[in-house]
């Protein structure tokens, strides 16, 4: 695994597609260059979503996820 410092938290759990991909890009957008934002959520669409996302969206790199007991944990770093 890499290593990374997570700058912010972003709690989106008991939140339903779309809000956690909603959340996590207006999080992002406030965040600077290399900042590295973990969102927890429970939606386990989550893990397509913010993949999906990340793939189609200039600037952000999804750089990790993981599923926990009910909780999804994605690692989303900011790149420009």
């Amino acid at each position: 695994m890499t290593e990374y410092e997570i700058t912010q938290t972003l709690d989106v759990k008991g939140q339903n597609c779309p809000m956690p991909v909603v959340k996590t890009k207006q999080t992002i957008d406030q965040l600077t260059t290399n900042n590295v934002l973990k969102v927890l959520a429970t939606d386990p669409g989550s893990m397509s979503d913010i993949a999906g996302w990340a793939e189609t969206t200039d600037g952000v790199e999804l750089i990790d996820q993981k599923e926990g007991d009910d909780v999804y944990t994605h690692y989303v770093r900011k790149t420009e």
